[in-house]
């Protein structure tokens, strides 16, 4: 397996459409989206807080945000702290994410960061178009993703890291 990366073509009618609308191409990265909205004003120490909320809760139970298929999640306050980034990099296509998503927070009973965020739907767990109307009008599209392990899922990292810590206990133990 070697690097790999894609240019990511402007999107055209000639996309597939998904459930929600066009469906990104899964790239070396995997899927992913970055959205980038005004904050409410006033509420920067609540993103931040909500960041630490979810940092705890993540101590508390490391499997919070599994059904998500994350690799990597990073938030940004930018702009002298008026304006928010969320980049994502997933397994699963943009739809199953959200969906996902949604019905994550729900079961978990949290709302969620993006609350915070001026023109979000404050109904969004009962009107999930909404929400990712909100996300598709805020997404900013790659285009270039480059994988250093392209096309790998986060499962089959955590299992090659298993077999990787099993192979080395076993060496360990014939020393």
């Amino acid at each position: 397996m070697k690097p790999a990366a894609v240019a990511i073509p402007k999107h055209d009618d000639a996309w597939e459409v998904g459930k929600y609308g066009p469906v990104w191409p899964r790239t070396p990265a995997c899927y992913g989206f970055t959205i980038i909205a005004n904050i409410k004003p006033g509420t920067a120490g609540t993103i931040r807080a909500y960041g630490q909320k979810l940092a705890k809760a993540l101590e508390g139970d490391s499997e919070l945000l599994a059904p998500l298929k994350l690799h990597y999640l990073r938030w940004v306050l930018f702009d002298n702290d008026t304006r928010f980034m969320y980049q994502g990099i997933f397994d699963t296509d943009f739809d199953k994410y959200t969906e996902d998503a949604i019905e994550l927070f729900k079961k978990a009973g949290v709302d969620t960061v993006f609350e915070s965020l001026e023109g979000f739907p404050m109904d969004w767990k009962t009107n999930p178009e909404a929400f990712i109307k909100f996300v598709r009008a805020h997404q900013c599209p790659s285009f270039l993703e480059y994988g250093e392990y392209p096309y790998v899922t986060a499962d089959e990292i955590k299992k090659a890291l298993k077999v990787k810590a099993a192979l080395s206990d076993m060496l360990e133990q014939m020393q």
